[in-house]
């Protein structure tokens, strides 16, 4: 006869297990230590089997019942459900695995080599403080452009609208590595675009008048840091590259006696391989940097983990130990070349395309990598020369790009 809940409560342990049946395969199982657990008897595939249903009293007599009952449907329905259960254990384990927080911290533990201790803890920082907590548990596969955006908008609302932006580009990088290792079908951060408050345009400072480019030159080569750090602030002028793909610049990378350097895709901003000619002063720059640090990695290491990359900050500590904290940042090489090669008359598509600013002519780009490159050549000598003359103080006519 069915069972009671006053016979489950009161069921007593014996010198063996004890089994009460309450009809349809359900019984309680009482073990000789006085634990009552449920149990379902079935048979699938011509075996008899047995499902764990809980604990009592943590499950009663009545849930029981219901998990019982919808075990009995799965088998009308020709699903075993001991089966079904090992199913929906992997699914959760797989998705627990393939969290958005675990796709991100495996992502940055794949990019710690790269980065400097400070930019590794600053992009852990940000993911822990914006994005774990809302989109940590959710699998990276259903992370949703709505769901990212309320992330963002948190940080938004108080102020800080370049925090914002960081926050998408980094679940973006996130995204775009959970669909590289295919755990993800797409990227929402892409769709985001618009849709948060545009930060407040800062320029980088930036030298630009002729004779204050020559203060400045002077300046950086008579800097009394690190030969590597020297190095660095004297190469910056010269490559007018973005600071990160300077400071993480490979050896292997390089080909001093072609004079090219030639960044890879996946360390530009705009993901496209980039060629930068190399003039003769730059080559020996390298040169005379090859036996410091060339047998590591990097061509400019950080001094304390020669396996990492010079820190982000550090062109622009040593530009603040010049007394340039407020007039020149390493960013603002770029805008200095492009400001004075501009006024000598180069073709703006060949500095643009030096730049490595971005191609909007889709179809174009895609024949544009190596576009102007015997220009570029002759522009990055000139320029190098030209920063040679400013900074020996001499009166040089700037050499013009020839029609």
């Amino acid at each position: 006869m069915p069972l009671t809940e006053i016979a489950v409560r009161n069921a007593k342990a014996d010198a063996k297990p004890v089994k009460l049946f309450d009809g349809g395969g359900l019984f309680l199982l009482v073990t000789p230590e006085g634990g009552k657990r449920w149990r379902l008897k079935y048979r699938a595939a011509g075996k008899e089997k047995l499902l764990a249903l809980g604990v009592y009293p943590d499950v009663s007599l009545k849930q029981a019942r219901t998990r019982r009952d919808d075990a009995r449907r799965l088998l009308a329905e020709g699903t075993d459900p001991g089966e079904q259960r090992k199913a929906d254990k992997a699914s959760r384990e797989e998705r627990a695995a393939n969290s958005f927080e675990a796709v991100a911290r495996e992502w940055l533990e794949k990019k710690r080599p790269n980065l400097a201790p400070a930019s590794h803890v600053n992009i852990a920082r940000r993911l822990e403080a914006h994005l774990f907590p809302w989109l940590g548990a959710v699998p990276v596969a259903d992370v949703t452009a709505r769901k990212l955006l309320d992330c963002a908008r948190l940080v938004e609302a108080r102020g800080h609208h370049g925090e914002a932006h960081r926050i998408v580009q980094e679940a973006g990088k996130v995204m775009r590595y959970a669909i590289a290792t295919g755990r993800a079908e797409r990227d929402p951060s892409r769709d985001l675009k618009g849709a948060l408050t545009a930060p407040k345009g800062s320029n980088h400072p930036a030298v630009t008048d002729p004779r204050a480019v020559g203060d400045l030159l002077r300046a950086l080569h008579g800097y009394k840091g690190t030969f590597e750090v020297a190095s660095a602030l004297r190469l910056a002028p010269l490559v007018f590259v973005r600071p990160g793909e300077l400071r993480m610049a490979e050896w292997t990378e390089f080909d001093l006696e072609a004079g090219e350097w030639r960044i890879p895709a996946a360390r530009m901003k705009m993901g496209e391989a980039h060629i930068v000619p190399l003039s003769t002063q730059a080559i020996a720059i390298l040169r005379d940097l090859k036996p410091v640090s060339g047998r590591g990695r990097f061509v400019f290491p950080s001094m304390r983990n020669r396996d990492c990359p010079m820190g982000e900050n550090t062109i622009n500590a040593a530009l603040r130990r010049l007394g340039y904290s407020r007039t020149q940042t390493g960013h603002g090489f770029r805008a200095m070349a492009s400001t004075l090669l501009n006024e000598q008359g180069w073709p703006a598509d060949a500095i643009e395309r030096q730049l490595a600013h971005i191609e909007r002519n889709g179809v174009r780009a895609a024949y544009n990598r190596a576009e102007y490159l015997p220009e570029r050549r002759k522009m990055m000598q000139a320029w190098a020369d030209y920063l040679d003359a400013q900074r020996q103080g001499a009166q040089v006519v700037p050499i013009r790009s020839v029609a």
